[in-house]
């Protein structure tokens, strides 16, 4: 099992910058690649970032390229979201994401519980 806990949210303004973690603890080596998601309100839950288990690939949405990195820490089982330039279009709950290895397969379906990002104008 892999447990995943965010933090690093909060109340920032337009143009503003905030840096997300995300703590990995459990089975961590089975982890194959994380990424963030975000939900806003009423709208359902979109990926905004991934990151490989070595870090090498990333891959983003268009909405953030540019402004949102990704990054880890393996020694630390962290995976963090460097979010700059924030437009109150960034406002959302943002959650952690790990792709598991689980009986020869890979699961998507580990998820931490979400920090909130308010972005205001």
């Amino acid at each position: 099992q892999v447990q995943l806990v965010e933090s690093g949210g909060g109340l920032v303004q337009d143009g503003g910058s905030l840096r997300l973690s995300c703590t990995a603890s459990g089975s961590t080596s089975s982890i194959n690649a994380s990424g963030w998601y975000r939900q806003a309100p009423g709208k359902a839950r979109e990926r905004v970032a991934g990151i490989s288990r070595n870090g090498n690939i990333t891959s983003y949405a268009d909405s953030v390229k540019g402004r949102f990195t990704i990054s880890r820490d393996m020694d630390k089982n962290m995976v963090y979201l460097q979010m700059n330039s924030l437009k109150p279009e960034d406002t959302g709950v943002y959650y952690c994401n790990a792709v598991v290895w689980k009986d020869g397969a890979l699961s998507n379906d580990y998820w931490g519980k979400g920090t909130l990002v308010t972005v205001s104008e």
